[in-house]
């Protein structure tokens, strides 16, 4: 446990710090200060640095919350464990779906369209993609809260 906490927090914060950075500051400045020609590069390479370490999040998140579910679920596991550890898992699963849609469709659009400098075609992806990571980060706050608070609801 004393590694799992730690590494499931650091995979948390590094993917939806990411995206709320990616959102509420790089957006807003990059639409304000770039040309399409310019920005849609820019976004291509900043998802596909990103992107990378959001695999490297997913995998430890995985490892690090079913070994945390094992081990406070005792033989029980997923019977176990609270109803907050529940719904943290069906959140993490959404988001992480979803990740996998913007990774393999609308990012592989902008990639394309970047090499091919089709501007339509890049910021109609880009837009794609900024919606779902707009609902990825809610549900990414949404999860940090179930996940901090949860262990102190009510038990029925």
């Amino acid at each position: 446990m004393s590694l799992a906490i730690p590494l499931h927090l650091l995979a948390a914060v590094i993917w939806v710090g990411g995206m709320f950075f990616a959102y509420m500051v790089l957006r807003p400045s990059a639409a304000s200060l770039l040309a399409p020609e310019s920005r849609l590069p820019l976004w291509s390479q900043v998802f596909k640095l990103f992107f990378n370490w959001v695999w490297v999040s997913i995998v430890t998140l995985l490892i690090t919350g079913f070994w945390m579910i094992h081990l406070l679920g005792g033989m029980g596991g997923v019977d176990g464990v609270g109803v907050h550890v529940h719904v943290m898992l069906l959140t993490g699963i959404f988001m992480m779906l979803i990740f996998m849609h913007v990774f393999f469709n609308p990012f592989k659009k902008l990639k394309w369209a970047v090499a091919e400098h089709d501007w339509i075609a890049g910021r109609n992806a880009l837009t794609q993609i900024r919606k779902l990571v707009l609902l990825n980060l809610i549900l990414g706050l949404i999860t940090i809260v179930i996940g901090a608070s949860g262990r102190y609801w009510p038990v029925a």
